[in-house]
């Protein structure tokens, strides 16, 4: 069923203590409005409708790139005024769905579930059972069981206050029967404001059913209205994401130490250690073994590749069973071959490791390029960058690049060749030939070592 849909995203968020608009804070590395923006558009709706009021340009400016009918709410007097302003959006034979910009966990199938309750004759309305219902509107059924009212907490009697179903606030409606009971909303209430809530009556009155859809669990939808709030959250969709790549076959060492903050793929017989983050789109093939303390941006990483601990890998590409680490940093940019590796305390940008290759050391390759079964020694930079512009270093097949070595871009280190430890190369080197730069080695004997002055 195709929808219309109203995100109320106006609130300002008092309780976050921040100059951040409430649905700016982010979970998982994105806004909680973004989340709720997703599952949204899973349900292809005619149009996605943002209700913003609170920081509403910021929250534009920082949301360009969503496609959405942004609808100001100058004032913020109650959500059912929120939803008002969203009128000329909707038509009378359209369904609209109602969510919350703060309410980022909502499931796709719920809301599915939600949308089918709505006919010429009923409504629907998401519930959920609390242990603990305090703060929320209790859900008023008469003895058959069918919805009459909702009544607040703070209006409610000792018997209403025991009742466990409470109002989540998400419905979904006849856009013509919303429009009627929305222009009949009053704000004669503690609060003066009107109340998106009062329309559970008016569809009663008007002989409209209400049924509930009860979601899965709490969190589905638990809002973000503190840091504590949102602290919960996020470890709630950590657990989720572990469980669901442990049900498709990856091993983690410790599930409750895996953040991930992006979109992971991986294949069979991945093996994730502790402490490791994801962060935008990573892809693991088969027999992939990530190493502890390991943060992974933007990159692939093919079959039997390992992953040592404490590295760094960004928008690079790994080639399959490659080692890198531990403590490495690969930066923008960083191809690496089959069966290369990079040890520890070594720093690539855009540069390419050609098949075979190895460096193992304290050593930075940036805008290179290095053919097969290259052995970088100790040490060795290539000096890439000239003050102005950045400049190549090629490195042929088979080449020998002596430890601490600089490689004076632009350069090109023939194949075969040999560069000795300690040059500084800022000529090409012929194939196939020993090439360095060294001064002599001279011995000066009777040299005394300076002592310290005497006070």
């Amino acid at each position: 069923m195709t929808c219309n849909i109203i995100i109320l995203a106006a609130g300002q968020g008092t309780r976050m203590r921040s100059a951040l608009p409430k649905v700016l804070h982010k979970l998982a590395d994105k806004s909680l409005l973004e989340h709720v923006c997703q599952t949204a558009n899973t349900l292809a709706p005619s149009q996605l409708n943002i209700i913003y009021g609170h920081g509403g340009e910021r929250v534009r400016q920082a949301l360009v790139g969503l496609q959405a009918n942004w609808i100001e709410q100058a004032e913020q007097l109650g959500t059912g005024h929120a939803v008002t302003q969203a009128l000329p959006y909707f038509e009378d034979d359209e369904t609209v769905l109602i969510l919350y910009g703060d309410v980022p966990l909502t499931k796709q199938a719920t809301l599915h579930a939600l949308l089918d309750q709505v006919t010429a004759t009923s409504m629907g309305l998401l519930t959920i059972e609390l242990p603990d219902p305090t703060g929320y509107g209790r859900i008023i059924r008469d003895a058959a069981g069918k919805v009459e009212r909702i009544v607040e907490h703070k209006d409610a009697t000792a018997a209403e206050r025991a009742i466990t179903e409470v109002n989540t606030g998400m419905l979904a409606v006849n856009g013509g029967r919303l429009k009627d009971w929305l222009g009949k909303l009053g704000n004669d209430n503690a609060q003066g404001e009107y109340y998106l809530t009062d329309i559970i009556g008016m569809a009663v009155a008007d002989g409209v059913e209400v049924k509930t859809v009860q979601a899965s669990h709490r969190y589905e939808v638990e809002g973000v209205n503190d840091r504590l709030q949102l602290a919960r959250l996020e470890r709630y969709y950590q657990s989720m994401k572990a469980e669901e790549l442990m049900q498709a076959g990856v091993t983690l060492r410790d599930p409750a130490r895996l953040d991930i903050r992006g979109e992971l793929k991986c294949g069979q017989d991945v093996q994730i250690d502790i402490n490791v983050i994801i962060e935008g789109r990573v892809r693991l093939g088969d027999n992939v073994q990530i190493g502890p303390n390991v943060m992974l941006k933007d990159c692939v990483i093919a079959a039997g590749a390992r992953i040592e601990a404490n590295c760094v890998i960004e928008q690079a590409e790994i080639g399959a069973s490659s080692i890198v680490g531990p403590f490495a940093r690969l930066r923008p940019g960083t191809r690496l071959a089959a069966e290369s590796k990079v040890g520890n305390f070594v720093e690539i940008k855009n540069a390419t490791i050609g098949e075979g290759s190895k460096v193992n050391h304290l050593s930075y390759i940036g805008d290179a390029r290095l053919g097969k079964d290259v052995n970088i020694g100790a040490g060795t930079i290539t000096c890439n960058y000239d003050g102005a512009n950045k400049h190549q270093t090629v490195i042929g097949d088979k080449a020998f690049i002596g430890s601490c070595s600089q490689l004076v871009a632009p350069v090109e280190i023939g194949s075969n060749a040999t560069i000795g430890a300690g040059s500084t190369i800022s000529k090409d080197a012929p194939a196939d030939a020993l090439t360095l730069s060294r001064s002599p080695q001279k011995t000066l004997k009777n040299w005394q070592r300076p002592t310290k002055n005497k006070e």
